[in-house]
């Protein structure tokens, strides 16, 4: 008696474990974008067609458009005490750069606050923007 298969053997292939496969990937690098971004203080920045890059000793100083400030992810609770805390934290370092993060939708009168601040203590202040038009 010969006794045969009714239906053949056709490979597949088991996806059901890809979409748990595909979540922890998309999870990973969610978490790993966030923990990429240097600058946690969300502001908004001017557009500018170019940007340059720079190689020295870095502090940055952020103003949100609720004019608070905060120098190196650190909440400065005076605006008036600008000067001293830059005053402090740039003591020691030679020809400090600190590059300004300012909200767009704020004043002209505290870019040149700042900017005069910095010239009276001999620090250089280079201002971020967004590169796009």
């Amino acid at each position: 008696m010969k006794l045969r298969r009714k239906k053949r053997f056709e490979a597949e292939v088991a996806t059901s474990s890809l979409n748990d496969i595909m979540f922890f990937l998309l999870l990973f690098f969610l978490i790993i974008s966030t923990i990429a971004n240097p600058n946690v203080i969300k502001v908004l920045l001017p557009k500018a067609e170019k940007s340059q890059t720079l190689n020295k000793k870095q502090f940055a100083l952020s103003v949100n458009e609720n004019k608070e400030y905060y120098f190196e992810k650190e909440f400065i609770s005076d605006p008036s005490n600008l000067e001293q805390v830059l005053k402090e934290k740039t003591a020691g370092v030679v020809d400090p750069t600190i590059v300004l993060r300012m909200d767009a939708k704020l004043n002209i009168q505290e870019l040149v606050d700042i900017l005069s601040i910095g010239t009276r203590l001999k620090i250089r202040i280079v201002m971020a923007t967004q590169v796009g038009k």
